[in-house]
């Protein structure tokens, strides 16, 4: 918990650079704190990595065992995010962030394969997420299979177009 300064610092400078060329200025803003956020219970149930040169963290991401697919925990109650059964259920893949000087060095491809890991020796045999359209290219390299495209309301009044994947 007390990386989450740092954590929304590199969200908000990963998003602005990162997909800049996919989303518009206004969408990209309009994500900030919502879509693109911290999500706290992540990092309570142990399942978020950083990965970090120094003192300085350069990459984020994790996996979930509970229902929620993306965006930070800002407006939504504690305690309603209920557990996912692995017997059942895929693990959710989630909030990847990079630093965009550290971009395209494979932090990504380590933490997704760490994520993985985690949840299958969690149990989980299936992995979903929702990828923005400058994700989409990773997961899908990954082995993730496009299975809806759509769009994610904005509290501003404009929409972010995602895409639900799974594997």
């Amino acid at each position: 918990m007390r990386d989450v300064v740092a954590l929304e610092a590199l969200i908000a400078l990963s998003t602005r650079a990162l997909q800049a060329a996919y989303y518009s200025p206004a969408q990209i803003e309009g994500a900030l704190g919502s879509v693109f956020a911290v999500d706290r219970q992540l990092i309570a149930d142990g399942t978020y990595f950083v990965v970090s040169d120094g003192a300085a963290i350069v990459g984020c991401g994790g996996w979930s065992k509970r229902r929620t697919l993306y965006g930070g925990d800002t407006g939504r109650a504690a305690g309603t995010d209920t557990l996912l059964d692995p017997n059942r259920d895929a693990a959710r893949i989630r909030a990847f962030f990079v630093h965009p000087q550290w971009a395209r060095r494979s932090i990504g491809r380590q933490l997704l394969r760490a994520c993985e890991e985690a949840a299958a020796a969690a149990r989980f045999a299936r992995f979903e997420l929702v990828a923005t359209l400058a994700g989409e290219p990773l997961y899908a390299a990954a082995g993730y299979r496009a299975d809806e495209r759509f769009d994610i309301a904005l509290a501003n009044g404009l929409t972010l177009p995602a895409v639900r994947m799974s594997k």
